[in-house]
């Protein structure tokens, strides 16, 4: 079978996309490009494949898949080397809620609270 998807890009609405594009980088290790003076304004975020899409949100607050649906996190990013990947994260600040483990679906993944209150997944299947 033909491989046809290759990745997904993330759209996160938030309060301020400036803070949150600064946790991005500073936290995350992304690269921003903003796109501020545009009919759509958004800041794009980069890191290796990944895409996110920072719009202005109509609230003054993010509501999660915890808080909608009960449970559940609001982006998986497909990731080798979980571990340093967390240790990064760790020393730069960022709040663990799951430390790395291996899932009841078999994934080994941790999950990280961004600066907005979305849990944010890193993980992939085990063989």
């Amino acid at each position: 079978m033909e491989k046809n998807l290759h990745s997904i890009l993330a759209v996160f609405p938030t309060p301020n996309i400036e803070e949150t594009a600064r946790y991005y980088y500073e936290v995350m290790g992304f690269r921003i490009v903003k796109y501020l003076d545009v009919k759509e304004p958004h800041i794009c975020l980069y890191r290796d494949s990944v895409e996110i899409i920072l719009t202005k949100a109509n609230s003054e607050k993010v509501h999660t898949n915890r808080e909608l649906y009960g449970y559940g996190e609001d982006a998986y990013f497909v990731a080798d080397n979980q571990e340093a990947l967390q240790n990064e994260f760790i020393s730069k600040g960022a709040k663990i809620v799951r430390p790395l483990h291996v899932t009841d679906y078999n994934n080994k993944e941790f999950v990280l609270e961004d600066i907005d209150g979305r849990w944010i997944a890193f993980g992939m299947k085990q063989k």
